[in-house]
């Protein structure tokens, strides 16, 4: 009989009744621990009055064998068996090959039971310890207080039918039509450093100016990406300040620099290809 090395696992609804025989008294799986393991000679336990006393305890106190229990009593009394019969069979010079191999492969079978069953076993206690840990934790009833409860914000507040109606006006209003310059064969690429020099002659003097009448005469997208990143490089660079009145509101853009910056100080702009 192969030995498997497996710590001896109680039933997870309570400890079946202990067997008394010659060679052990204990609970019935640490006795098919050290049967398997070699520890005791199964062939020196009597099997008869383990089973006569795990009966005789079932009429005397049923209710205090829970169903688990039972099932796993069977269980290891099948195994028990099974093992000792196994030993008290001729050896392999009077035994078939192919009924050989079909013994080995319903040993094995219940062997893998007996893992299955005291691996259900382990996760049953890991499971009722976190239960008792839980059972010692109480639930916050009361909300938070009001210095804590962060509101999300209204999306819509500001929003009347009149900017609704002027944001689907704009929405759906007809766009004109792209210009392609066709005397060249490339299209010339549009960069951050070059968006930053025009910027930086263009808003000195001009006060505060908001980004949608800055990017009013673009027709592209990536060209509106490319002076919203020449803001943020300005502004990186102490240029310029960006703010915004209300949420969800136009940027306001204000030269703060000098009035005529050298070239020298933004030519270090990080490019970003358009």
């Amino acid at each position: 009989m192969t030995a498997v090395a497996t710590p001896p696992v109680h039933a997870r609804s309570g400890p079946a009744p202990e067997v008394v025989t010659p060679v052990f008294v204990g609970p019935i799986d640490l006795l098919v621990h050290l049967v398997s393991t070699h520890e005791v000679d199964v062939l020196e336990v009597p099997l008869a009055p383990v089973v006569d006393g795990f009966v005789a305890v079932l009429r005397e106190r049923p209710e205090s064998v829970s169903l688990d229990a039972r099932s796993q009593f069977l269980l290891m009394a099948a195994i028990l068996v099974e093992i000792k019969s196994q030993r008290l069979l001729p050896g392999p010079d009077g035994v078939d090959e192919d009924e050989e191999l079909g013994g080995f492969e319903e040993r094995d079978l219940l062997l893998s039971r007996l893992l299955e069953c005291r691996a259900y076993a382990a996760a049953a206690d890991a499971f009722v310890v976190l239960s008792e840990h839980a059972a010692r934790s109480v639930a916050r009833e009361a909300g938070l207080d009001d210095g804590f409860v962060v509101h999300a914000p209204d999306l819509l507040e500001g929003v009347t039918a009149d900017r609704l109606a002027q944001a689907y006006l704009r929405a759906t209003a007809e766009r004109p039509a792209p210009r392609v310059d066709l005397s060249h064969v490339t299209v010339d690429t549009v960069t951050v450093s070059e968006t930053v020099q025009v910027l930086a002659g263009m808003l000195p003097g001009r006060g505060m100016v908001s980004f949608r009448d800055l990017t009013a005469h673009l027709v592209t997208r990536i060209e509106v990406i490319v002076h919203f990143l020449a803001v943020l490089e300005l502004t990186k660079l102490g240029k310029v300040v960006v703010g915004q009145a209300e949420r969800f509101g136009d940027l306001e853009i204000e030269w703060v620099g000098e009035d005529h910056p050298l070239v020298e100080a933004l030519v270090g702009a990080d490019e970003y290809e358009g």
